[in-house]
């Protein structure tokens, strides 16, 4: 809810839980994990939101937040799901793999990264008409982001439980249950920037061996010792049991390509994104990027030069 905080005479965003006992519970735990992050960076320098206070009233539980504007994810439906600028995308991947690489030196995984989780700053925008769309597009004017919602976020030592991640960013060792850490958010970070820069979800679907099959289409086949490893009953003979020739199958094979045939230019710049994704989406866990080798990449030396 947007109220006034009449002691700091400021506009806040008031975040409401139910008076249910598991909401309850849920809403303490994001309260311890939003006061270490705020011990850990109190000039919030890694841009995770900040927790301003909470009280009880008559056992429901609320959590004072600066306000701030849309979701990464709002904006872009306001917009009939159009890709960000470039510089944009840019921009809004270094903030969240700030954010990440923050939460995982503190021993933390955030388990439900996605654009709904982003918030802009301030979402104004200016409007032009596009001949190319034949329609009115909007133009975010600035791109600063904090990350929210820390409800099921997770400490390295607490129970780590079997599923987490919103679907379209699940990793593929979630969906497998071979365990998850740290670089399940590292594939969802993928999955995010690649949705900015396309404007459409890296995998649109619901059910896990579709999920995987998209995973096939797009990244290549999945690994062998996963497959082993896996008790999951998706495998024949050490291969992903999928008809092709099903609806599913059809419904996969028209709306999956491989991941480098989604770039939409052969520039530089982009080749250097689509390298970056293809590091942040590998499926063993070992090989793929950590926040920092992230953030280390060539894609972002323009901002790390000007952050310098």
């Amino acid at each position: 809810m947007k109220c006034r905080d009449r002691k700091r005479d400021d506009v806040i965003a008031l975040k409401i839980i139910k008076n249910i006992e598991k909401y309850r519970d849920a809403a303490k735990l994001e309260i311890k994990v939003l006061q270490k992050i705020a011990k850990k960076d109190p000039t919030n320098k890694n841009l995770c939101i900040q927790l301003l206070g909470s009280f009880n009233y008559h056992g429901h539980i609320c959590l004072l937040f600066p306000k701030l504007g849309k979701s990464v994810f709002d904006f872009m439906k306001s917009n009939m799901y159009q890709p960000y600028q470039f510089s944009q995308v840019r921009h809004i991947a270094y903030q969240l793999l700030l954010s990440v690489r923050f939460l995982h030196s503190i021993k933390l995984t955030h388990t439900d990264l996605k654009p709904e989780n982003m918030l802009f700053v301030d979402s104004s925008y200016d409007s032009f008409w596009s001949d190319k769309a034949r329609q009115e597009m909007r133009v975010l004017r600035k791109s600063d982001m904090r990350l929210i919602d820390f409800g099921s976020a997770t400490f390295d030592h607490e129970h780590h439980s079997t599923v987490v991640s919103t679907r379209h960013y699940r990793a593929p060792e979630v969906v497998l249950e071979l365990g998850w850490s740290q670089p399940c958010d590292i594939w969802s970070c993928g999955a995010i920037i690649f949705e900015l820069y396309t404007g459409n979800t890296l995998f649109q679907t619901h059910d896990n061996r579709e999920h995987l099959a998209m995973m096939e289409h797009t990244l290549g086949p999945i690994p062998s010792r996963m497959i082993k490893k896996s008790r999951k009953s998706y495998f024949r003979n050490g291969q992903l049991d999928w008809d092709e020739k099903s609806f599913g199958g059809q419904y996969v094979k028209d709306n999956c390509k491989p991941l480098k045939k989604h770039r939409s230019s052969e520039s530089y710049r982009h080749v250097l994104l689509f390298d970056l994704l293809k590091n942040l989406l590998r499926y063993e866990t070992d090989e793929r990027f950590t926040a920092t080798e992230a953030l280390n990449h060539p894609f972002f030396d323009c901002i790390r030069s000007r952050n310098n």
